[in-house]
């Protein structure tokens, strides 16, 4: 393998040669691999050789190394798919040792540092080490490419790798959201389909599902546009089949010159030599930077056109186009100490900016921590609740972006015309990372098109990322559900405290409130109860008296950053099982909690069945009871005597026993898992007197 690496005042080439030769499996044979590390950090991973002992990977790469002090470490692992790879050795080469301008061909011999005197064969590796000439700015790594020998190939590699360091002219944003009425290809009348894009020399892979003729692989992933006119985007599905070749499902292509830029257009488009219709959404975002000067060229800042766009969302104009709600428009003008996310210490950083189906891109500026995008975009606002979500990547040409910062901010709390530096945060949005960026937005809705459009459905975001376990996240969602019930069980106690005349103050002001509520209840009270609490929350959020949501926000903040501690001291002080005990625990308290809500919906269920019939009868006679007593008696005498009852009991026998009637009954009415648990109990015992002699069956 040939690795050529650019760095600080320096350039390295590695040749990784043909010879290893580890300890082999018990079967025989390996599958090895070779990771490349610099200050800790892996910068490259070669192909996988499959069945060798003796493999031959002959590629090249060119890194970019901050200094000669740290290490190169190679090390060598055996592929073992769906499982951990095996560590098959490692070696370092110290650079600082090495001659500019010279080929250095090393044989290294592969060690364990668990097992300092084991044989694990060893590696060829060839390094030149030269200085860095000219700008390295447009310099693309070469990674997992095999680098032939034939003239032809290697040309037309270089070719590719010409054409990869030009900047593109554009961004194509491909959402890969489903497919209809597949075609079937299996014996089982199913597929397991996955689709493959190609533009030019670019290609993309979706994932495979299994068995199914309507898949839902809700994947996105970018294109580079190198033309100015467009071009085409092939798109084939296969079906994957183990062990043979895959079957073909069907065709179809994508003109990029009939789409309008700076849209996000959903197509569906019809498969053919195949069947059913793929549904795609495709961006097409321009990337060439405005200037300064240009920020003040836009709509809005001039004053003629931001009274037409008023005029537009006027209150006249409430009734025309309802899915209309308004426009936003956002100026991406600066960041500033973004994170380093490569190894020079710098980042191509690029603005990716989200309304929800809507995405849109910011040029790519090349190593800087503190870009200049000054792009302004601008975005139809189908539903005042959405949420503008700003990220900021670092581009890595041969890999997916690394994350720097995200933002997010509610359309209803934009502040119009304002230039604002905001903090980015964490992919979770829980804590802060490095950097600000500075945004300018400005919003113009109509009132009642939004209003209208609040009582619709939501519009459903067709990209969001996978759900993954996280015992963090675990936790804060279990803590989430706690403090809800706990309002509700605060609330119940402080009613039967009430009833229980704990404060004789309290009891006497609720039992008043209670009788005159029940003696003049009208239907319209209802929502005036429901908007008596708004009215207060209101006034004090008004007088900046309220600080409970504030208080309510830093709570969560505060668990979420302890969890968060936790695990990391978790990560350095406790094993495995530490943690599994930690999630189990809630996972415990879920399961309880779960059981509880389960066994009271099976015992009502069970009551109806007629499974216990004393308790089904007294039901019956109850019920039977309250419809001739509310046929003959009001309802608000009812429950002005059950008032009365419920209150003056404690008064009337001071060391009853209080107890809830309802839960009572339904308590002696078994669950579905206590019948089987006694319909396995009363099966076991027949079969022992069955199955004994007669003599002993009056042990069982």
């Amino acid at each position: 393998m040939v690795l050529a690496a650019s760095y600080g005042r320096s350039q390295t080439d590695w040749t990784l040669g043909r010879t290893l030769t580890p300890a082999p499996r018990p079967s025989g044979t390996s599958d090895p691999y070779v990771k490349f590390k610099i200050g800790g950090k892996e910068v490259f991973k070669s192909k996988t050789i499959f069945k060798n002992l003796n493999p031959v990977w002959d590629e090249r790469v060119s890194l970019l190394v901050e200094t000669l002090r740290e290490p190169l470490y190679v090390k060598v692992f055996d592929y073992d798919f769906g499982f951990q790879d095996d560590f098959m050795g490692s070696a370092q080469v110290h650079l600082e040792s090495l001659e500019h301008q010279r080929i250095l061909d090393l044989t290294l011999d592969l060690g364990d540092p668990q097992y300092p005197d084991q044989d694990l064969g060893t590696i060829d590796l060839g390094i030149t080490l030269s200085p860095k000439d000219g700008d390295i700015r447009e310099t693309t790594m070469l990674t997992g490419k095999s680098w032939k020998r034939s003239s032809k190939n290697q040309s037309m590699r270089l070719s590719d790798v010409h054409k990869k360091s030009q900047l593109w002219r554009g961004i194509v944003n491909i959402g890969l959201i489903e497919g209809r009425r597949l075609k079937a290809m299996d014996d089982n009348g199913q597929s397991d389909p996955y689709v493959r894009f190609r533009m030019g020399h670019q290609k993309y892979k979706s994932k495979v599902l299994a068995k199914c003729l309507n898949p839902q692989w809700r994947e996105q992933f970018d294109f580079h546009l190198y033309e100015e006119q467009g071009g085409y985007i092939d798109i084939t599905v296969w079906d994957r089949d183990q062990g043979r070749r895959d079957d073909f499902m069907g065709r179809c292509t994508i003109d990029l010159s009939t789409l309008a830029r700076e849209r996000t257009h959903k197509l569906d488009l019809p498969l053919e030599d195949g069947a059913g219709v793929l549904v795609l959404l495709v961006t097409l975002t321009a990337t060439s930077a405005v200037s300064i000067s240009d920020l003040s060229v836009n709509a809005l800042d001039n004053p003629y056109e931001r009274h037409q766009i008023a005029q537009r969302y006027g209150l006249m104009r409430s009734l025309i186009n309802l899915k209309d709600v308004g426009m936003v428009q956002v100026k991406v003008l600066r960041a500033e100490g973004l994170m380093a996310a490569d190894v020079t210490g710098k980042s191509d950083p690029f603005c990716v900016v989200e309304l929800s189906n809507d995405r849109l891109q910011t040029q790519t500026v090349y190593k800087n921590l503190s870009p200049e995008w000054n792009k302004v975009f601008t975005f139809n606002i189908k539903d005042i609740h959405s949420v503008l979500e700003v990220t900021v990547y670092d581009e890595d040409r041969d890999r997916s972006a690394d994350f720097l910062g995200k933002v997010v901010i509610p359309l209803l709390n934009i502040q119009n015309g304002v230039r604002k530096a905001y903090a980015l945060k964490s992919k979770e949005l829980t804590g802060p990372t490095k950097g600000v960026i500075f945004l300018e937005i400005d919003v113009i809705f109509n009132a009642i098109k939004a209003s209208i459009r609040t009582i619709n459905p939501i519009e459903q975001k067709y990209i969001e990322g996978e759900s993954k376990m996280s015992k963090q996240l675990l936790l804060q969602n279990f803590n989430r559900v706690r403090r809800c019930v706990m309002v509700l069980i605060n609330a119940g106690c402080f009613i039967n405290s009430c009833f229980q005349w704990d404060s004789p103050q309290r009891s006497i002001c609720a039992f008043v409130l209670y009788v005159l509520v029940v003696w003049n209840f009208e239907i319209y009270m209802i929502p005036l109860v429901l908007l008596l609490p708004l009215v207060w929350n209101y006034l004090l959020i008004a007088s900046g008296k309220d600080t409970r949501q504030d208080q309510a926000v830093e709570d969560l903040l505060q668990d979420v950053d302890d969890d968060f501690d936790k695990d990391d001291k978790d990560s350095e002080r406790k094993g495995f099982m530490d943690k599994l005990y930690a999630i189990q625990d809630v996972c415990v308290s879920v399961q309880n909690a779960l059981g509880e809500v389960a066994s009271y919906g099976e015992r009502i269920k069970n009551t109806f069945n007629w499974t216990v019939p004393f308790v089904s009868w007294l039901v019956v006679v109850a019920l039977g009871v309250a419809c001739i007593l509310l046929y003959y008696i009001p309802l608000r005498y009812m429950l002005l005597a059950w008032g009365v009852n419920k209150f003056t009991k404690k008064l009337r026998s001071p060391y009853s026993i209080d107890n809830n009637e309802l839960l009572d009954l339904l308590s002696r009415v078994p669950s579905d898992v206590q019948l089987v648990s006694d319909a396995h109990t009363h099966t076991t015992q027949q079969l022992c007197h069955l199955n004994r002699p007669l003599d002993a069956r009056r042990h069982c």
